[in-house]
């Protein structure tokens, strides 16, 4: 049980930004491989779409790429431009990449016996840019790899694409925390949808002893700690059919890799159920949608920087927020990347709302402040994120936005919106007077828009990565919202995300 505080104020599990060397991932290492019974390895990686991809490798093959000069798998270019058959405007069938396992990322895969799961990063084959034989990081770099573009954001904001970030300081004395919440909803069919069942939030009723989803979310509680995961918590969520699983804090690129794999232990857990899971926005019209919450604390390594106070943002909370509430048209382009995003956000519907503001406790606002008086729970819950997001890519955005507001050390004008009236119910004098002036995309189209408006988010990302990103979303949207019948158009959603 945790101790009470002497203030009062600080509730909750303190967790603190690993300092270099100590952040322990329990994931698998490759000589464990054998020992721990595991035959195959799935080499994954999470694309363009959020569609997550693998290559399975027996494991002593796997052993033995690892062992080579330099190992890895043979992928074509074109991959990354994919949206079933169909390929993007800008890509071609033309050249491979060499996709390089991350070993720290090996975790087992529970649902599947004998079997573990690591992500990687593409790479050129050749080094670009340095003579033959000499071999620099950077020289094999992939603008448009998912995990390189949080990498280059959290870990070398000075080595961005663009060079956005000037300042080695920003990461070197500012370090980030996520976790996540996955709400998704449990079918028996997609045509035509049909929940496993009807609940309502939280209620004892959704989770009965000896029923399927009983069984279905114990499995998922069960493997997503036998994979080396932090297993928060687990509950019936408010639409039909509808869970959330949550877990526990980990650095940016870390926490989007355990999001992938949580998400892949409840998928092929309830597929084992004969189910389907879906991280669709919005499986029901009339009920509550799914999304994707990421939760994110900011934590200074500085001396020179003031330690956080109850009820009080310290200066980098303030100017990471600040940077964030300039930033946040831009970013849903990245974290509602679909139509059928717009079907769950909105006002009054608890979705985080549409007006670019912030609240403490507030989840009619897109940015919540969570725990406002306790300094070591205090963290911001991002609420306008789904699960048709690929999570590398909404982190490198959301993250570099606010890095952006603490390069310039920008002063907060949005105030806290944390009174009865949430910012949609207020006048525009009312909202003005807050400083609550921007309103969030409205549309899938004005999401792609105000992304290529703002520069700062343009160049976090890296020019290619934003042009190409965007052709493969527009594939990925016209294949979506094709059919003219919206059962059909909603089953597309389901069965795709």
């Amino acid at each position: 049980m945790a101790s009470r505080s002497e203030t009062g104020y600080d509730i909750g599990v303190e967790y603190k930004a690993p300092t270099s060397g100590q952040l322990d991932l329990h994931t698998l290492s490759p000589r464990e491989l054998g020992g721990k019974g595991i035959r195959f390895v799935r080499v994954q990686w999470t694309d363009l779409t959020n569609t997550t991809r693998f290559r399975i490798l027996p494991t002593a093959h796997f052993l033995e790429l690892l062992a080579s000069k330099r190992g890895g798998i043979n992928i074509a270019k074109v991959v990354l431009g994919l949206v079933n058959l169909s390929v993007a405007d800008g890509f071609s069938g033309v050249g491979e990449y060499l996709y390089v396992p991350d070993v720290r990322t090996l975790r087992r895969c529970p649902f599947e016996e004998g079997h573990a799961a690591v992500m990687g990063r593409f790479e050129e084959k050749k080094p670009y840019g340095v003579p033959v034989g000499i071999m620099i990081d950077k020289s094999v770099e992939v603008p448009l790899c998912p995990r390189t573009s949080i990498s280059l954001v959290v870990i070398h904001p000075h080595h961005s694409i663009l060079c956005t970030f000037n300042s080695e300081a920003l990461t070197e004395h500012t370090q980030f925390l996520v976790g996540f919440e996955s709400e998704f909803v449990l079918l028996s069919s997609t045509h035509p949808l049909t929940p496993i069942d009807t609940h309502a939030f939280s209620t004892a009723a959704s989770l009965r002893a000896g029923s399927v989803q009983s069984k279905v979310l114990g499995e998922i509680a069960k493997a997503v700690q036998e994979a080396g995961i932090e297993l928060q918590l687990y509950h019936g969520e408010a639409a039909p059919g509808q869970y959330e699983v949550t877990t526990g804090p980990l650095p940016p690129l870390e926490a989007a890799d355990a999001l992938v794999h949580t998400r892949e232990i409840i998928y092929n857990v309830a597929s084992l159920h004969g189910l389907r899971a879906t991280f669709m926005p919005k499986p029901t019209p009339t009920s509550a949608g799914s999304a994707a919450h990421a939760h994110i604390s900011v934590h200074s390594t500085s001396s020179s920087q003031s330690l956080k106070v109850p009820s009080t943002l310290s200066d980098l909370e303030q100017q990471f927020l600040a940077g964030l509430m300039a930033h946040l048209p831009a970013l849903p382009a990245l974290t509602l990347p679909t139509s059928a995003s717009y079907n769950r956000v909105g006002d009054g519907v608890w979705s985080g709302g549409t007006y670019v503001c912030w609240g403490s406790e507030n989840r009619e606002a897109p940015i919540r402040l969570v725990n406002p008086h306790s300094p070591s729970s205090r963290r911001f819950e991002m609420r306008f994120i789904d699960g048709t997001a690929n999570p590398y890519l909404a982190l490198a955005g959301i993250i570099g936005a606010g890095l952006d507001g603490i390069e310039r050390q920008s002063g907060l004008s949005v105030q806290d919106i944390s009174g009865e009236k949430s910012a949609a119910q207020m006048s525009e004098a009312e909202r003005r007077e807050r400083g609550v002036v921007l309103r969030m995309p409205l549309s899938w189209e004005e999401g792609r828009e105000r992304l290529l408006e703002d520069g700062v988010v343009r160049g976090v990302l890296g020019e290619e990565m934003v042009e190409k990103y965007l052709s493969v979303n527009k594939l990925l949207n016209e294949y979506l919202e094709g059919e003219q019948n919206l059962a059909r158009k909603m089953q597309k959603v389901a069965e795709f995300y």
